[in-house]
């Protein structure tokens, strides 16, 4: 098999990264696309109270192991099998469950924070930022957390203010001048992803 096609799919916190990701998918055959999330790279904080994780800055880069996914995200590219780690997000650190993943023609790799990374931007063949307005990522992160996560609207709502809106305008906001496409998830982007796709097949033809 000729190396993967890589792509990284960034944008802030719920601004429908996985709505383009899924579009995306639904274009190729199920078994020629792998999607590996950010989020799964959280660093094990087993060692640490559960009071303690409440505490960290989970969207600071500094939460996430990215030596170990740019070591994993290489073998990959070289043919190599990997084994992912997962995260619990209700308890605030690695899981123990990992993920068994071979190499596939097309790799995803999404998450807020993934172009802030030189390393993974220097390996990509496709660099997308979805962006949408603040009031509706927050609505929606209200939601999923809440109905996904186990988590109260409070501490929602205190980790949006003291960390989430911060760190994306220190870090994922300005990472999107590395994108090769910024793509509005509050409107139509058929178009975006369409063009994204025809990119894609254009690669994995030569």
């Amino acid at each position: 098999m000729n190396r993967p096609v890589f792509i990284a799919v960034a944008g802030g916190s719920a601004s429908g990264k996985t709505t383009v990701v899924e579009k995306i998918v639904d274009s190729f055959q199920k078994e020629d696309v792998t999607v590996i999330k950010h989020d799964d790279y959280y660093k094990d904080q087993s060692e640490m109270t559960l009071e303690e994780r409440y505490q960290v800055n989970y969207d600071h880069p500094f939460s996430l192991d990215n030596d170990l996914m740019y070591s994993q995200i290489l073998d990959l590219l070289k043919g190599k099998t990997i084994i992912k780690p997962t995260y619990d997000f209700e308890a605030h650190t690695r899981s123990s469950k990992t993920e068994i993943i071979s190499p596939t023609r097309i790799i995803i790799l999404e998450g807020i924070l993934i172009l802030e990374d030189e390393r993974i931007r220097d390996l990509c063949d496709i660099k997308l930022f979805v962006e949408a307005d603040d009031d509706l990522r927050f609505i929606r992160r209200l939601r999923r957390d809440m109905a996904e996560r186990g988590r109260s609207l409070e501490s929602v709502v205190k980790q949006y203010l003291t960390t989430v809106k911060p760190m994306h305008f220190a870090f994922v906001k300005p990472s999107k001048r590395y994108a090769d496409v910024i793509i509005p998830n509050d409107k139509e982007h058929d178009v975006a992803v369409d063009l994204i796709i025809t990119k894609i097949k254009s690669i994995i033809s030569k």
